[in-house]
């Protein structure tokens, strides 16, 4: 019997084998401060925060003065150009560590801004905070209240790794290095989760600061980068 993994049909890419600004058919740069109480200023078209160069994109986090913020840095998504419902979501990611660093490689339902957050749904593929040596991947929705499902795994984040969720019709998997280590059964919108069978789009970004890790301090380097190889999408006809 043929195993799930070796159906996967390569939909979408960004292998980022160019130099410059990102791909602006592909991504798009969500600019100013974000929620969470973060300190950095999301900034677009600013080589200083992200560019492509040398294989990689990087996304750069600056301790600056800029449009009343004391940091920058940049939020890159696929919002309106690019989304799916369900497939293989796999990015290769070298990450930044230092108190009050959060970058992040995840996912929005694509109808947020028709009904907000949390009804949209939303996908972490992978979070990081501050010098932990543990990665993180959750599931956010409604259930007639803000609900989450989440899982940690030990990860040396300062190394290249495959950050990765397999998702289809009943259940979200997040992997490391190929090595599942959690799972959210959705099966029939089980506990309210119709919001995962809707299409969702992508986020990388490295926030600065926030309720989660907190403020930089004097040990923090800046600046500080987050290395994006590759992201690709797979879907199957096992949908």
């Amino acid at each position: 019997m043929q195993s799930r993994a070796q159906s996967w049909n390569l939909v979408w890419s960004d292998e980022f084998n160019y130099q410059g600004l990102p791909d602006t058919s592909k991504w798009g740069n969500e600019v100013g401060f974000a929620s969470n109480n973060e300190l950095q200023y999301y900034t677009s078209g600013r080589f200083e925060n992200s560019m492509v160069e040398n294989g990689n994109l990087l996304i750069v986090g600056k301790k600056e003065s800029f449009k009343n913020a004391d940091y920058t840095s940049a939020r890159l998504v696929t919002d309106g150009k690019h989304n799916w419902t369900y497939g293989k979501i796999d990015a290769r990611i070298k990450l930044p560590e230092g108190q009050g660093m959060w970058p992040a490689f995840w996912m929005l339902g694509q109808n947020i801004h028709q009904v907000g957050w949390p009804e949209c749904g939303e996908i972490d593929i992978m979070e990081h905070i501050n010098n932990e040596d543990i990665m993180h991947g959750t599931l956010h929705w409604n259930n007639e209240k803000h609900v989450s499902s989440g899982g940690t795994t030990p990860c040396d984040v300062t190394q290249y790794h495959n950050y990765t969720v397999e998702w289809d019709r009943e259940t979200v998997k997040w992997f490391l290095d190929g090595k599942k280590y959690w799972e959210v059964s959705i099966k029939d919108s089980i506990n309210s989760t119709a919001e995962f069978h809707k299409p969702h789009y992508i986020i990388l970004n490295l926030a600065i600061g926030g309720d989660w890790p907190q403020n930089p301090d004097a040990t923090t380097s800046f600046p500080d980068t987050m290395y994006v190889d590759y992201v690709r999408v797979y879907q199957n006809n096992l949908k």
